[in-house]
């Protein structure tokens, strides 16, 4: 038994749940989303909570029913509220700015780069952070990783695009190891 798959998400007012063919569809204030719920699980949705459940006798159900009920829980939170990453970059000469639907991004290499964010997702830069937000949680976190992927901060100095709430741990250089 899966004690985070027994609790129920309750739906603040403004938000409607409907489950349909497998699919379960999510509307709220900031919008709508989409996902596929597979066969041992059930939704059962009334006017103020919604509930998953699974059969216990199909192989596997357990696994999933936390799963689901954390995927759909995120689907409440994203509509109603919606979910924000904060990205720092570090290093001289380094910076980012937004042009549309493009952050074009100075990583120290001889080219600039030009990332174009997914539909569902805003960027804010302010400095040398870059704020991205979005109703998608999976989607915001995938396109959080791919921005750091440019450039992951090195060990020695720092430099390179970090989550807010990353700590780097640092090295030592060379002259340390003469002492």
């Amino acid at each position: 038994m899966s004690r985070l798959g027994k609790m129920p998400i309750n739906l603040s007012a403004g938000v409607t749940a409907k489950f349909e063919n497998g699919i379960l569809t999510v509307k709220g204030p900031k919008g709508e989303l989409a996902r596929e719920i597979k066969a041992p699980a059930l939704v059962e949705i009334t006017t103020e909570a919604l509930k998953i459940s699974v059969d216990l006798q199909a192989k596997d159900a357990s696994a999933y029913w936390g799963l689901y009920r954390a995927l759909a829980n995120n689907m409440v939170l994203g509509v109603t509220v919606g979910f924000t990453k904060k990205l720092e970059i570090n290093g001289v000469g380094y910076r980012a700015a937004l042009n549309g639907k493009k952050l074009n991004l100075n990583l120290g290499y001889s080219h600039p780069i030009e990332f174009p964010l997914p539909d569902g997702i805003s960027a804010v830069v302010e400095g040398n952070a870059i704020t991205l937000s979005g109703i998608n949680n999976e989607l915001l976190g995938d396109t959080a990783y791919k921005i750091r992927k440019l450039r992951i901060p090195e060990p020695y100095k720092g430099k390179g695009v970090k989550y807010a709430e990353e700590v780097i741990r640092r090295k030592a250089g060379k002259t340390a190891a003469k002492k």
